[in-house]
This record gives C-alpha cells, sequence and structure tokens, in this order.
C-alpha cells in the first residue's frame, strides 16, 4: 500500500480535523481531484491527490484529528516511497465512534456549515434541514443550537479559530508593549454608499507611504524591526466560529476604484471558509473595521510579528466645529491605533494617525 501523510498546511499549522471524504476505498481518483476536507485553526482546506490510483484505506473518520506527517490515505499498489510511511499502518485506528461518524456524514451540509455545528456543539444529526436538497444550512444549526435544550451555561472546550485566537490573543497581550492612540475623521463629504473598508484600507496604504515604521515587523528576540516596502494588509473577519483575518496581498498596488471589490470578495472567501492558507499568512498591518457591528473607540490588539493594527469605529452624526466657527452636525469616524512601542515611537503612531485622517478627510 502506498500512503500518503498529510502535508504541511502552513502556518506553522501542526494539525488538522476531518471534516469530509469526498472520496471512498474502492474509488478510482485522478492526480490533483479533491480528496478530503480538513479544518485548521484558520480555514477550511481541500487536500488533492498526489497521484493518481485506487483508494484503499482512509485513516480516520470526520471529526478525527490528524497530526502532520500522520497517514491520511492509503492507495492500492506496492510501496514506492518509504518516506511517506509513518509507523505501523495496520495499528491506526480513528478516535471517532463509527456510528457518531455515520450520523454526521448521512446530513447534507457544506465544510463550512459543518464547521459551525461543531463549534455550537449542535449535532448535525438532530438538524432539520431546510436548504435546497435537503441540505442543511448555516440558520438550521443555529436554530438548533437555541432549541437543543442543552444547559447553556456548560463549559464546553474552545476548538478550530476559537482555539487559535485564544492562544495569539495571550501571546499578544504577554508580549506586546502595547499603547493606542485615537482620532476623529470628518467624512461628511463621502458620498452616498461609500464602502468604508475601502477608504480605510486606501488611507492606511498611504499612511504607510508617509511613515513606513508602522507597516513592519518586530523580532523580539534579536530586538529588530523589519520595514516592509510592500502593505500585506489583514482585514479582521468576525465569524461565528471565531475570528480570521485575510490577508489583501500587495495592497498597495491595487487601484482605488479595485479596492472595494477585491475587499468584498477577500470577506466573501473569509466567510464561506474558502481561503488558502497562504491567504491567511504575511500580514504586514491589520484593519478592523468593528464599527460596522458598534462601539466608538478600542484598543485593538498587535499580534507579533506586526507592529500596529487600526481600529475603526462606528460612523455617526456628532457636533463638530466648521471652517467657519459654526457648530454643524457631520459624519465623525473615529480611529483608534495600537502599536507595539518596543517598535515605533509615540511620534511615528501619531504622524501616521495623521496621515490617515487627512486622507480620510480629503
Amino acid at each position: 500500500m502506498r500512503v500518503f501523510n498529510l502535508p504541511d498546511l502552513g502556518e506553522g499549522l501542526q494539525e488538522a480535523e476531518i471534516v469530509e471524504w469526498h472520496v471512498k476505498p474502492g474509488d478510482s481518483i485522478e492526480s490533483d481531484q479533491a480528496m478530503v476536507s480538513v479544518e485548521t485553526d484558520k480555514a477550511i482546506v481541500e487536500v488533492p491527490a498526489p497521484y493518481g490510483g485506487k483508494v484503499e484505506k482512509l485513516f480516520g473518520d470526520p471529526g478525527t484529528k490528524i497530526h502532520v506527517g500522520a497517514p491520511l490515505i492509503g492507495f492500492e499498489g506496492a510501496v514506492a516511497d518509504t518516506g511517506t510511511i509513518v509507523g505501523d499502518l495496520a495499528t491506526k485506528k480513528s478516535t471517532v465512534k463509527a456510528a457518531q461518524a455515520k450520523a454526521t456524514t448521512e446530513v447534507k451540509a457544506t465544510p463550512a456549515v459543518r464547521a459551525l455545528a461543531r463549534s455550537l456543539n449542535v449535532d448535525l444529526a438532530s438538524v432539520e434541514p431546510t436548504g435546497p436538497g435537503g441540505t442543511a444550512t448555516s440558520e438550521d444549526v443555529k436554530r438548533a443550537a437555541r432549541g437543543d435544550g442543552s444547559r447553556k451555561d456548560a463549559p464546553s472546550p474552545q476548538r478550530g479559530m476559537r482555539s487559535s485566537m485564544a492562544r495569539n490573543m495571550a501571546l499578544a497581550h504577554q508580549e506586546v508593549a502595547a499603547v493606542t492612540v485615537i482620532d476623529d475623521a470628518d467624512v461628511e463629504h463621502w458620498p452616498k454608499g461609500t464602502s468604508a473598508l475601502a477608504r480605510l484600507a486606501r488611507a492606511i496604504i498611504v499612511a504607510a507611504k508617509a511613515e513606513p515604521g508602522l507597516n513592519a515587523w518586530y523580532d523580539a528576540k534579536a530586538d529588530a524591526r523589519t520595514v516592509r516596502e510592500e502593505v500585506d494588509l489583514g482585514i479582521a473577519v468576525d465569524l461565528p466560529d471565531g475570528l480570521l483575518v485575510p490577508v489583501l496581498r500587495n495592497a498597495h498596488r491595487v487601484g482605488s476604484e479595485d479596492l472595494a471589490r477585491e475587499l468584498e470578495q477577500l470577506v466573501a472567501k473569509a466567510r464561506e471558509r474558502s481561503l488558502s492558507p497562504e491567504m491567511l499568512r504575511g500580514a504586514t498591518i491589520t484593519l478592523s473595521n468593528f464599527g460596522a457591528i458598534g462601539g466608538r473607540y478600542a484598543s485593538p490588539m498587535v499580534v507579533p510579528p506586526q507592529v500596529a493594527i487600526l481600529g475603526a469605529g462606528r460612523i455617526e452624526r456628532r457636533a463638530v466645529v466648521s471652517k467657519e466657527g459654526e457648530i454643524v452636525a457631520h459624519r465623525v469616524l473615529p480611529l483608534s491605533l495600537t502599536f507595539d512601542h518596543r517598535a515605533a515611537t509615540g511620534g511615528e503612531a501619531a504622524r501616521f494617525l495623521n496621515a490617515m485622517k487627512a486622507d480620510l478627510q480629503g
């Protein structure tokens, strides 16, 4: 039997959980055909077949966690690469009961809906599907979570993205010397229908050019800051099962007229959990548009090795003094810039925020 091990999925991830198999023993598959969907701390990823052949064995049912380098799938035929064999394959057993796996796989649902069900501790077998062709939807899962009769105050372990978020936030709190500066931008002149997310992204790009020190990475062990020329902009996306930060690569090269479309596509992929690992790594600075949900100011967390994160609050009408000295009601956008004081000065942060404000008000 030729065994294919779980490959390195990037971002330092050590394990993944099987969400759904797309093949079964006895199937003949082609190279690059999607074999299985697995969930990491960051996203749901489809693993393609490394070569064509006939499937002999699956090393795990849906719900099984597999470490990188451990057996994932076996193909019929003689062993061609001993480097892919790990341990005594005949003794490997699933960690999920067959009955539980059967109940899960009998329900039609997308990988994203299955991930939501796990995060809410909902058994898909108990969900009444309302989607096309008897498919369970996210609303079906949420409805089951609200009415399943279980204790809502019972503790449950955090998994997937929430577990990753907990580790990252703990690291950031322990390591970063975080300082937040705040200001307001008068955006009364923005035309109706303006994408606040796109305007904020453009302002960050402008500010990174004016004050590059905040578009940077900091290596605490080496006490070294790397100022980045390219702006790889992380966008914080709030999801039912945690927080994802997809990255708009080379945002500074995207034209102003294309920013809104590119960002909308990025956020949509995050909500669908269809992001590749490459789209979730390497941000040089992050934007959190929390005001789209609520809140005015915040102290967003800087996640190493980044040096800064910009939080944008809720746009609301406030009394301001016009250039003519009159008190008028204008739309105001609150800005909160948190930076790592080990790698940036207060002056650099203030100049960065000034440049953002000038672009937003221009």
